[in-house]
């Protein structure tokens, strides 16, 4: 694991040389693939070194890191044209994605929690130096608040864990009886916030808004999905606790999916609206892992990683309108068929990947949490259908009305669409659909 590392900290100079974007781009992708032949599929800890491990679970993340910041810098190529100070960009994408590679692959949970919120500073300075509005330093503050208040519980818990002479070495974690609901509540209230549960996610769609298209795709792909791999991590320790307390977290979950999809359905902006779908999934991840049945841990890591390659997609799609028409309304982002025929085959993909359609990874995970949460109680069956079905209409709400209808009349001439941007969300959409070929990978890890 240490020899990736050392890669990542001397690609740091290239950044900074003429053609280095380029450069780092291809190493970077030559790095995705020395560590996807590694090979590390164990249900235990492997590619040992230093505090560094690697089983599924950090696997199966760490490679969507690196996948999804190899495709920020392609999606990125404004910066590198407009010259907006391309060499400190991709220092940054490469140091977020060096902490977030710590941050999987960390076997102590104190290291764990020391690069968990090392990954918020190079994302912050993304969303402040290469964001869209103004408003974008309100956006830092409310990133930064909501995600080092609910930290400092979680600090104060390992804390805990530790003074009662528990081990933080994540692979002898086993089940205590933590019986003070203040230290569990302690323990997971970061990962919440970070997933974000409902009524904790109102950093999210502010973020995205802000956020140039790198900072949410990064955002969308893989930072919120550390907030489910600390959960997954956790409630080894956690488990007599959680079958008392848990049922709050599932109700909260599956009802605010349900009040976030109403609010989809009536969102302007594009951006806000994906935003927003991300917080309806990751409420069924929450759901699903708050049952601790099998069913839906597996599932909850499975959509973790197709929902990062989905979002991530649709985020790019927004920013191709964003960067011909100058604005994210749907007002103005209508009739794209007219102008960009062959983008609208990837609007189509992407969308039906979004509500779950097969053959892709989604429809694999939502069916595995379905089970997990029904399994735990019949009475959630009413919101999962509603969840399921607002899905579904939020989707088709997007895909037709950015679609369809009359072109923007203010519209006189446009670029169709590049190779670059077609290979871009060919990136996306090929791993979503092919994963689940290879599912048996992600449902056997326990």
């Amino acid at each position: 694991m240490l020899k990736l590392l050392v890669m990542m900290v001397f690609l740091a100079p290239l950044c900074f040389i003429a053609e280095g974007w380029w450069m780092v781009q291809s190493f970077l992708f030559l790095m995705t693939f020395l560590f996807m032949l590694m090979n590390m599929m164990n249900s235990f800890f492997g590619g040992l070194s230093y505090f560094m491990g690697c089983d599924v679970l950090s696997y199966g993340l760490i490679l969507l890191s690196f996948w999804i910041c190899c495709l920020m810098i392609l999606a990125s190529e404004s910066v590198n044209f407009g010259s907006v100070y391309e060499g400190f960009f991709i220092f940054l994408v490469l140091s977020l994605l060096g902490f977030l590679f710590c941050t999987f692959s960390a076997m102590n949970l104190f290291m764990f929690y020391l690069f968990f919120e090392s990954s918020l500073i190079p994302t912050l300075f993304l969303i402040l130096g290469w964001g869209y509005q103004p408003e974008r330093l309100q956006a830092g503050v409310y990133l930064l608040f909501y995600t080092l208040l609910a930290s400092l519980p979680l600090l104060v818990g390992i804390f805990y864990l530790k003074g009662k002479g528990e081990t933080l070495w994540m692979p002898l974690f086993f089940c205590t009886d933590l019986s003070y609901l203040i230290s569990y509540v302690s323990l997971i209230l970061a990962f919440l916030v970070k997933m974000p549960m409902f009524l904790v996610h109102l950093w999210l769609p502010k973020a995205h808004v802000e956020a140039p298209v790198s900072g949410s795709m990064i955002l969308a792909g893989v930072l919120l999905k550390l907030g489910g791999y600390g959960l997954l991590r956790i409630f080894n320790v956690l488990m007599l606790s959680g079958l008392v307390w848990n049922f709050i977290w599932v109700s909260i979950s599956l009802v605010g999916g349900v009040l976030v999809s109403f609010m989809c359905l009536r969102q302007v902006d594009l951006k806000a609206l994906i935003a927003y779908s991300s917080v309806a999934h990751m409420g069924i991840v929450v759901g699903g892992l708050m049952t601790l049945s099998y069913w839906g841990f597996c599932g909850a890591f499975t959509l973790m990683i197709a929902h990062g390659l989905c979002s991530s997609g649709l985020f790019c799609l927004v920013n191709i309108s964003y960067e011909r028409l100058g604005s994210r309304s749907l007002l103005i982002n209508k009739g794209l068929m007219n102008f960009m025929p062959s983008m609208t085959l990837w609007w189509f993909l992407l969308a039906s990947c979004n509500m779950a359609a097969p053959p892709s990874l989604n429809l694999l995970s939502e069916i595995s949490l379905l089970n997990s949460i029904v399994g735990w109680t019949w009475v959630s069956m009413v919101m999962l259908s509603l969840l399921s079905f607002f899905s579904a209409a939020y989707t088709l709400y997007v895909y037709s009305y950015s679609q369809h209808g009359k072109i923007y009349s203010g519209l006189y001439s446009c670029a169709m669409g590049y190779v670059r941007e077609y290979l871009l969300l060919f990136l996306h959409w090929i791993p979503l659909n092919l994963l689940i070929v290879k599912s048996e990978s992600l449902v056997l890890w326990l």
